[in-house]
């Protein structure tokens, strides 16, 4: 759906927002710091930035006045912190931040928050690509009543070959349907593999620790937990 660069120097972090984004669709590139952060956005433009304030070689204001400055602030960026003050958070935000997520961050919130800054971010772009918005707007109550009004489009009866997904319904909503999915295909390759951690890992191409969490995630107990 959207390339996203997470930049924070604590690992725990950035496994948890890899985890929970890359199982929202999105594309991840992790970063630790702000030398890694750098060579990222060089490497291109991502669609959205999760970049936390306090970090050990660069803080984070520091990084996104270096962006701005270099015209390189072209993306929605989300500033992250557990300890950062209201005059840091105000701060970011004059320099070019959208939003400011306070640690713990919760799921609710990190998704929120980034959906409208995605949302914002492809707004811009079409807005610089078009080199600006001209709506059209109707000068008179008559003008919009004479304007044609499209036609209802009935829906496509698209037929499924339900033996394929097994008990995975397909009117329910997204998520549900790929943890159903995603239930299906592990219980598959753990079965397929004996239970073996490591041949699943590599079968799946997740690395152990993500495979663990996924597992308890969707509720999944592995008998044999050795290799």
């Amino acid at each position: 759906m959207a390339r996203i660069l997470v930049v924070d120097d604590e690992i725990g972090i950035r496994e948890l927002l890899s985890e929970i984004l890359y199982d929202e669709g999105h594309t991840i590139e992790l970063a630790e710091n702000a030398a890694q952060a750098r060579a990222a956005r060089l490497r291109g433009r991502p669609d959205l930035v999760l970049l936390d304030i306090w970090m050990p070689d660069t803080d984070g204001v520091t990084l996104l006045k270096e962006w701005s400055s270099a015209g390189l602030l072209d993306m929605p960026v989300i500033m992250m912190s557990g300890h950062a003050t209201i005059d840091t958070a105000v701060e970011a935000t004059k320099i070019g931040a959208i939003d400011f997520l306070e640690k713990p961050i919760t799921l609710q919130r990190l998704l929120k928050t980034i959906s409208t800054g995605l949302a914002r971010g492809r707004l811009t772009v079409a807005k610089s690509a078009s080199g600006g918005f001209a709506p059209v707007i109707p000068q008179s109550t008559a003008q919009l009543a004479a304007m044609p009004v499209a036609a209802p489009v009935p829906p496509v009866a698209v037929e499924v070959d339900q033996s394929l997904l097994g008990d995975i319904s397909l009117d329910q909503p997204l998520r549900e349907a790929r943890d159903a999915f995603e239930r299906v295909y592990f219980e598959y390759h753990l079965a397929r593999e004996n239970n073996s951690m490591t041949r699943v890992s590599d079968k799946t191409g997740l690395e152990r620790t993500h495979l663990y969490r996924k597992l308890k995630q969707l509720g999944i107990e592995a008998r044999k937990r050795g290799s």
